[in-house]
């Protein structure tokens, strides 16, 4: 469990915070607009109203004692880069600032950001490769590599993990198996692939994208 700041209530600090909560988390939840505060207020640990660009407010949350800080805030740039400064100057441990181009993640990171995000454009990218390719249930971009949920191949099934030689074969590893509502990680070399089942398999796209075209 950890302690987490989140700060701007749209709906992707609304979104975050419903998760944070969800996986065991403290989370404070920081708007500078009350109503936006309203739809939280009974999931989070605790939620504050104040203006973060001002350095007394954040003073007043001891950010230092928070694991991660995130700021949200995606309508107002130099809000967010304010903050996002003021949080590391304060002594925030880490902190994760929104961003929606570029040059925005350029100058966060040069002023403290330990890390950006890009919510829209992920969650884009992550619908478009989705619609893009057949039989492709779920993806999760990771760096180099990324995660595919998607069925087995005709030729493999009946045919066990190590018979077909997965990892070698297709330069891929399967991270786990998902069949009537449950996964199962790591599978074991043993397993036999059916056709009911999705496999999330991990690799860089261009080994993924072999396997794509034979679907």
């Amino acid at each position: 469990m950890k302690s987490i700041l989140v700060i701007g209530m749209g709906r992707f600090g609304r979104h975050l915070c419903q998760s944070l909560v969800k996986n065991g988390n403290d989370v404070m939840a920081v708007d500078e607009n009350e109503e936006n505060l309203e739809d939280i207020l009974s999931l989070v640990t605790s939620a504050k109203i104040g203006d973060c660009t001002k350095e007394e407010v954040l003073k007043s949350f001891g950010v230092r004692n928070f694991d991660i800080c995130f700021v949200c805030i995606g309508t107002n740039f130099q809000s967010s880069l304010e903050i996002t400064s003021l949080l590391k100057d304060l002594g925030a441990p880490y902190v994760i600032s929104k961003a929606t181009r570029d040059i925005q993640a350029k100058f966060l990171l040069r002023n403290g950001a330990d890390e950006v995000v890009y919510p829209d454009r992920d969650i884009a990218k992550r619908i478009a490769v989705k619609v893009s390719a057949n039989h492709v249930y779920d993806y999760l971009e990771m760096g180099e590599y990324s995660i595919y949920e998607i069925q087995p191949l005709e030729e493999w099934i009946g045919k066990s993990i190590k018979e077909v030689n997965f990892r070698v074969a297709y330069n891929a590893s399967i991270l786990g198996i998902k069949q009537d509502g449950r996964t199962s990680l790591l599978p074991d070399a043993d397993h036999r692939f059916v056709k009911e089942e999705h496999l999330m398999v991990i690799g860089k796209k261009e080994d993924i994208d072999r396997i794509l075209k034979r679907l």
